[in-house]
């Protein structure tokens, strides 16, 4: 099992705002990188393409108010994970974000696949300071 935290972030917008914003994946694909293809959501599952590499799949498992997000990884998918979205307010304007993902991979996968899921985790993360609420 891979751990991987992305950098904390402080959002700029109430954690309540950011919690519903994120707890619909019709609003994930404005924070998506260009990497990714194929976007296609519901409100709670999503599936998506990751240039030259897997399609994933995830859903929402579980929600608490304006704090947490529980992500499963969903069908198909080339490694099972969970994501969990971490919201933390610092006061009625403003929160920190944060996303945790659990990868369920050996050892040697682990090491090839940390690094560039730990740089699309900040790159989400980061692009919580636009969220339009």
């Amino acid at each position: 099992m891979a751990k991987i935290e992305s950098d904390i972030v402080e959002t700029g917008k109430p954690a309540e705002k950011m919690h519903g914003f994120l707890s619909n994946f019709n609003n994930f694909e404005s924070l998506m990188p260009e990497q990714i293809t194929n976007w296609q959501s519901t409100e709670d599952k999503c599936t998506f393409t990751i240039k030259g590499m897997a399609t994933i799949g995830m859903r929402i498992a579980e929600k608490t108010p304006h704090s947490k997000i529980h992500i499963v990884s969903d069908g198909k998918v080339p490694f099972e994970f969970t994501l969990d979205v971490l919201l933390t307010e610092i006061d009625a304007n403003n929160c920190k974000g944060q996303l945790l993902m659990n990868a369920d991979v050996n050892p040697f996968m682990a090491a090839m696949v940390t690094g560039p899921l730990r740089n699309f985790l900040n790159l989400l993360v980061k692009k919580m300071k636009e969220v339009p609420v």
